[in-house]
């Protein structure tokens, strides 16, 4: 028996090159070139989407309802069913994944921006915290990464020299990617907050994704090898950082079995680790294996686009699959200070 009621898959993916700032682009620049990228994959024009959502950040834009102007990288008309997520695109395609699955639509457009260079990422999502107890003390993302690390290390379950091999991998591997920030070689470099070094965490910049879903047989007319969205699910754990263990991710494992990842093996899985202690955390919530080909792509270590870089997990998986590459990928997706909110999505192809 089916898991949903339409089987919906992603049929094209395209992302930007990520770099550390384009200032000479407003974010329509950034996004146009991507939008139209995604919609030659699949020879659709704008018009005959039927649903558009799109995942970005007033905060780091710096202005209110900032998502709309880049509307007009998607076109003013004809009119078009629109909406938006103050989230990572990944939960963009959720809210579009929920439209195909009512009937509403049979395909649609997620794309998902962010430019971090104008600003402080590390102040900027001091605004996440919560506003009483912790977003008056100012603790960064680095720092409350450093104590997900510390806590990781104090309980046995990893060291810096593992955390290092983490981060050379995830590079290493990024050197087959010609969009990623960083590729092959990086210096591990200093602390910025003990026992995090500069190579354990992501680099900041600007970048923006796109994928195109569809339904049916309407997927297997856009695309040769549609890579079919099994299982899906969003969960999330308590806003206080006092009262988790940041030593595991119980909402990604319970996501993970919502959406059928332990139901058969995955071959590959690309995982929203923006530091390399979180890698750890998440392969144990997962159950993933030494078989299994992690952030092939070079993950967020080699690019994170702030408000993208979940999308295009789910993206990179997808084309994978995509390729023939891969058969059955897990792709997640978080959001939030040490790994609060997560999105789990299951992808398969067609076996021949």
């Amino acid at each position: 028996m089916a898991r949903y009621a339409r089987e919906v898959a992603v049929v094209a993916f395209a992302q930007s090159d990520h770099l550390r700032r384009t200032d000479e682009l407003s974010e329509v620049e950034m996004v146009m070139p991507v939008l139209h990228q995604v919609l030659a994959q699949t020879g659709l024009k704008a018009g005959e989407i039927g649903f558009t959502c799109s995942g970005s950040s007033d905060y780091l834009a710096g202005r209110a309802f900032s998502f709309t102007m880049t509307l007009d990288g998607v076109g003013a008309w004809p009119p078009i069913s629109e909406s938006h997520v103050e989230m990572d695109g990944a939960w963009a395609l959720y809210e579009a994944w929920v439209k195909i699955q009512t009937g509403e639509a049979d395909t649609a457009l997620v794309y998902a921006y962010g430019k971090s260079s104008p600003g402080s990422v590390r102040d900027v999502l001091t605004r996440q915290l919560d506003p009483y107890y912790l977003a008056p003390l100012w603790p960064d993302s680095v720092a409350l990464a450093a104590l997900q690390a510390q806590a990781l290390i104090d309980a046995g379950e990893t060291d810096e020299r593992s955390l290092a091999a983490i981060g050379a991998r995830s590079r290493a591997a990024a050197g087959a990617n010609p969009h990623a920030q960083l590729r092959g070689s990086v210096d591990q470099g200093d602390y910025q907050v003990r026992p995090l070094r500069t190579g354990d965490c992501p680099p900041i910049g600007d970048g923006a994704a796109a994928v195109i879903l569809a339904a049916g047989d309407t997927a297997r007319r856009l695309c040769g090898r549609p890579a079919w969205i099994t299982g899906i699910d969003h969960r999330i754990e308590a806003h206080s950082l006092g009262l988790r263990d940041l030593t595991d991710s119980p909402s990604t494992r319970t996501a993970a079995e919502h959406a059928g990842v332990f139901e058969a093996p995955v071959d590959t899985a690309e995982l929203h680790a923006p530091f390399s202690s979180q890698e750890v955390v998440l392969r144990k919530a997962l159950g993933l294996g030494e078989g299994v080909a992690v952030n092939p792509s070079g993950g967020a270590l080699a690019a994170n686009p702030i408000m993208a870089a979940g999308l295009i997990r789910i993206g990179e998986a997808a084309a994978r699959i995509h390729r023939g590459e891969s058969d059955r990928a897990v792709a997640h997706a978080t959001s939030g200070p040490c790994l609060q909110q997560n999105l789990v999505a299951v992808l398969e192809g067609e076996r021949a």
